[in-house]
């Protein structure tokens, strides 16, 4: 009987442990943040069956995203649904009714499994937003953050999730770009780190898995690359120009180095160049740019303004 009963306890023990180790199936996604890259995750959540609460600060500002998820997705189904109009205005419709939106973050984590915050690329605003949150939401819910240059670390440590907590890095546009780099930190559980996976893979994404190393893997090697030509046209070596054909045609580059800091935006890119900058100051990768940061000063910040590295109509 003795035997029975320790074996009884080892097995129920053993189930809780197996159940305990069960990884999240990710059902319902608040994703914090209704610009251009909130919009778009919240868009690919939606568009893959999961119910997704985009949130911001303002009716107005979720009014503009949800126009834009709207026309996205009419882009998507011209695409996929070129010969079946039906069908693709079934999928509109069936991922927008997956869709609400909310002013109150703190009101809507309380019953979701995983929370992508998009907001602002600012450390302390980051962890303000997470540390809130952390108050509010279940237990089992994950935190991730989309950030492309800060520490995922550091955010994790606003909360007391650390080992719920990673990060998700899309890509813009989000609805297009294939990529997710998925950032496991030495606290993230083993359990989160495949849930993240899997939520990637279930939207449609190729994740990549990366340590929380400074701009992960692709800004890690993009960002030096685009600083080097800055370099490469400041000491007079070559033309702008000639540095961007060279690199589309040589290399096979879509966009040039200085086409494509005028797309990301040079306020972006010297955001990101200077905190790299900060955490490794004899790091010559991470060297400041005097002409960048001209250039910033300027408000010369690229397509989004009309001139930066090249004038735009």
């Amino acid at each position: 009987m003795a035997f029975a009963t320790r074996h009884f306890v080892r097995a129920a023990s053993s189930s809780a442990a197996s159940a305990a180790a069960k990884k999240l199936i990710v059902k319902h996604v608040t994703v914090i943040g209704g610009g251009l890259m909130g919009a778009g995750i919240a868009q690919v959540a939606a568009a893959s069956g999961h119910t997704v609460v985009l949130v911001d600060q303002s009716d107005e500002i979720l009014k503009k995203s949800t126009k834009g998820i709207e026309e996205s997705l009419k882009r998507v189904t011209k695409k996929q649904f070129a010969d079946k109009p039906e069908a693709g205005a079934e999928f509109i419709e069936k991922t927008l009714k997956n869709l609400s939106t909310s002013t109150d973050a703190a009101a809507v984590v309380h019953s979701t499994d995983l929370v992508i915050e998009a907001i602002v690329e600012n450390q302390e605003i980051k962890n303000e937003l997470f540390k809130r949150l952390d108050k509010f939401a279940p237990e089992h819910t994950i935190f991730a953050s989309n950030t492309s240059s800060l520490q995922i670390t550091q955010l994790a440590n606003s909360t007391t999730r650390q080992d719920r907590f990673g990060g998700l890095h899309f890509f813009n546009p989000v609805p297009m770009m294939k990529l997710v780099e998925v950032i496991k930190t030495p606290m993230t559980s083993q359990k989160t780190f495949e849930s993240l996976m899997d939520f990637s893979k279930a939207v449609g994404k190729s994740p990549v898995s990366c340590k929380d190393t400074p701009g992960f893997i692709v800004n890690r090697l993009l960002v030096p690359y685009m600083m080097e030509a800055v370099r490469l046209f400041e000491r007079g070596d070559a033309s702008k120009e000639d540095i961007d054909v060279a690199m589309k045609l040589g290399a096979g580059y879509p966009m040039g180095p200085f086409e494509l800091l005028d797309y990301v935006g040079l306020d972006t890119s010297k955001y990101i160049i200077d905190g790299w900058h900060s955490l490794e100051p004899n790091n010559p990768l991470f060297a400041p740019s005097p002409l960048l940061n001209k250039l910033v000063q300027e408000k010369k910040l690229g397509k989004k303004t009309g001139e930066g590295f090249y004038k735009y109509k």
